[in-house]
């Protein structure tokens, strides 16, 4: 492969963050169907029970207990990390952008979007002013 190929254009950065994001979203709703796969084998029989509203349970609030759940195969836990990595799909383009900018030589786009990553993260992370 030549120089010249290998050089990273803004098309091949594009075509590298598509890709990024389709496989992001496969992976995501592939790990749910899965998840729900297991859930419904497990609990597929059970009733709900709409008078009384029940949040979602502890070990499901936090990423190492979403972690937790889903290496034990549980289908809620399952289906959590598959929303996690759908949510992480977007954050992982915003981060690949910084590393692309960067060997582009780009520095006002670096700036602009390492300041775009830390809103997210920030964000997400439920922190506050």
């Amino acid at each position: 492969m030549a120089h010249a190929e290998r050089a990273w254009t803004d098309k091949r950065v594009e075509l590298i963050i598509g890709d990024l994001l389709r496989s992001g979203v496969v992976l995501a709703a592939a790990v749910v169907v899965a998840g729900a796969i297991i859930y419904l084998v497990r609990h597929g029989n059970a009733l709900p029970h709409y008078r009384v509203f029940q949040g979602e349970p502890a070990d499901l609030r936090s990423v190492s207990g979403i972690l937790a759940d889903a290496l034990a195969l549980r289908g809620r836990g399952v289906i959590q990390l598959g929303l996690l990595l759908l949510i992480a799909t977007p954050v992982a383009r915003v981060a690949f952008s910084v590393v692309a900018f960067a060997l582009q030589r780009d520095r006002m786009y670096v700036v602009v979007t390492l300041i775009v990553l830390g809103v997210l993260i920030f964000s997400l992370t439920g922190a506050r002013l």
